[in-house]
């Protein structure tokens, strides 16, 4: 199965990931959101999909260094301006959206 995935380099759970992507056979599409960046609509479309609570990770550091004012931004707007914000992975593959890792996910990647 072909499928975009946005992470970090460094984030060791991105790493672990792509790792086990590869291992089931997947063609992954790796982009690097403090790098290349995720495009707005794709940002958008993962807060209609899987809500601002999960897309935005609120126990980060970077979300702690954040003013209130800063919080108070739209969710989208957030993410393109602090990409580390978003919880990763965010993977995409045949319509379908998710955001982390788990076995869960690992398992409805591999039935898919």
């Amino acid at each position: 199965m072909k499928l975009t995935f946005y992470c970090l380099g460094r984030c060791t759970t991105c790493k672990k990931a792509h790792a086990a992507l590869l291992e089931d056979g997947h063609e992954v599409q790796y982009i690097d959101v403090r790098k290349d960046g995720v495009p707005r609509e794709v940002l958008a479309e993962a807060v209609a999909r899987l809500g601002e609570g999960t897309i935005v990770n609120r126990r980060s550091l970077t979300w702690r260094k954040l003013t209130e004012a800063e919080r108070a931004m739209d969710a989208v707007d957030l993410l393109k301006a602090w990409p580390t914000l978003m919880k990763r992975p965010l993977i995409i593959a045949d319509g379908e959206m998710s955001a982390g890792w788990s076995d869960d996910i690992r398992a409805r990647l591999a039935a898919g």
